[in-house]
């Protein structure tokens, strides 16, 4: 079999292995981050949360086949290792790189929630005055 091939198959699997954990991970603890965001309405961070993960999943699988041919031939053991190892680095970096940016996005919505929250009074008004009586 030719090693090329072997390089392509190896650096699927794993890429794919990381994207799937990574995408599970970001799901499972970001829920209770969404509900914040959303002001506890859990199902519709639970309907984010899904298309944050389908999102993440389309533009990360998209990526790793993009990626997947680089033109280079792989003819020894270091061959590929050499590519493994700059074929997963990227992947790698562009995965965390997905991460920060949604964490991001979120952290901003999340204070402009923080905000919208903090301009009701904590009291109602009790009453008014007219201009000029508080003189």
């Amino acid at each position: 079999m030719d090693l090329t091939v072997v390089t392509y198959v190896i650096y699927l699997v794993i890429s794919v292995a990381l994207t799937v954990w990574v995408a599970r991970t970001l799901s499972h603890h970001g829920r209770v981050f969404l509900a914040d965001v959303l002001k506890g309405d859990e199902k519709l961070a639970e309907a984010v949360n899904h298309l944050l993960v389908v999102g993440f999943y389309l533009v990360n699988l998209g990526f790793v086949a993009l990626y997947l041919q680089d033109g280079s031939t792989v003819t020894d053991a270091r061959g590929i290792f050499d590519a493994l190892s700059t074929k997963l680095g990227v992947v790698l970096l562009v995965l965390g790189g997905m991460h920060l940016g949604n964490v991001y996005a979120l952290n901003k919505f999340r204070r402009r929630g923080i905000m919208e929250r903090e301009q009701t009074p904590p009291v109602p008004p009790q009453g008014w005055l007219t201009p000029g009586a508080g003189a």
